[in-house]
């Protein structure tokens, strides 16, 4: 039996860091963009080529928290494709359910870096998703896919693998769970143990516009009650990350330390909230593992380089006993 199988996308990942550019925002400073010159050339201070995305980050991150972990993501049969599956192996990550499509690319992005923080283009391949047959596993991590999954059973299927088995499910929807509407796939929803998105994205699946404002237990109670989901987390960026499961609302702020690059910071936090999870700790010691884990993925370039180990956790949970998360 696995302890966690997660089911989603990887990606290779360009991650370009820059300096020439400015961020301007909205008078509510919730609406930010972030602008160059318009038909420049704009300087880059570095680059790299990683693997990366949702389900690949979650697979290693589990791995290497102790969990026995496999992972149902589909590449092609191109360079790029042998290289996540090669990556994905070698962090102990079961490969069996890699599925390589003929005559296809595999998933790419852009990550440029602007002081601290990430802005993504994504390109997903249109995949014919069709879930294996897969052992039993405790946990399934669902993530990120691309929009072909609107034409395929993957969703249904999925949710009857998870009653079949009685597995436990975090949902984490990716853009294309969110332009399809979260709430049209009840199937999955009615097996949810965790569902986990931040603020912009609990807003948007509530159809709430950005510019009103909700305060954040209204909005746990209302993404929970909406999509009778039996717990659900929303992180909040540097502000930290608010829970409730009908019964406790928590809070706790973001880890400190020092900020490189975010990509991956949700993943990471999703990531040790399952594994705290799994190895029978609450809702509150929970986060307080995807915080930390979160925190240390910020401080390296990519998804992945900042990934804890289990035995790094441990230490570094032991020598900040008074960070937790509190009732509110």
């Amino acid at each position: 039996m696995h302890d966690i199988i997660t089911v989603g996308d990887a990606t290779i990942d360009t991650f370009t860091k820059i300096h020439d550019a400015e961020i301007r925002c909205s008078v509510n400073k919730e609406d930010c963009k972030l602008c160059v010159n318009y038909a420049d050339k704009i300087p880059v201070d570095e680059i790299k080529h990683l693997v990366a995305g949702n389900a690949a980050n979650n697979a290693i991150g589990s791995a290497r928290l102790g969990l026995k972990a496999a992972i149902y993501v589909n590449v092609g049969d191109d360079d790029s494709g042998e290289r996540i599956k090669n990556k994905i192996e070698s962090e102990g990550v079961d490969g069996s359910y890699i599925s390589v499509n003929k005559d296809m690319e595999s998933n790419y992005s852009t990550v440029i870096n602007f002081k601290g923080e990430r802005t993504i283009f994504v390109y997903h391949q249109d995949w014919k998703y069709r879930l294996p047959d897969m052992e039993p596993t405790k946990w399934v991590y669902y993530t990120s896919v691309s929009d072909s999954f609107k034409n395929s059973t993957l969703t249904q299927d999925l949710a009857d693998y998870v009653k079949d088995v009685g597995a436990k499910l975090l949902f984490n929807p990716g853009t294309y769970h969110m332009l399809d509407g979260v709430k049209k796939r009840p199937e999955i929803l009615k097996v949810c143990t965790v569902f986990n998105v931040n603020v912009e994205e609990a807003k948007k699946i509530l159809e709430i516009p950005p510019e009103n404002s909700i305060d954040i237990k209204s909005l746990l109670k209302k993404t929970r009650d909406d999509l009778e989901v039996k717990s659900v987390v929303i992180t909040d960026g540097r502000q930290g990350s608010y829970s409730f499961d009908g019964k406790e609302y928590y809070k706790l702020p973001e880890f400190p330390g020092d900020r490189t690059e975010a990509t991956g910071a949700g993943d990471s936090f999703a990531t040790a909230l399952v594994a705290s999870l799994f190895y029978g700790n609450d809702i509150g010691e929970a986060m307080v593992w995807g915080s930390i884990n979160g925190a240390y993925v910020v401080k390296k370039v990519g998804p992945q380089a900042g990934l804890l180990h289990k035995h790094e956790m441990d230490k570094i949970r032991g020598g900040s006993l008074d960070f937790k998360a509190e009732k509110f």
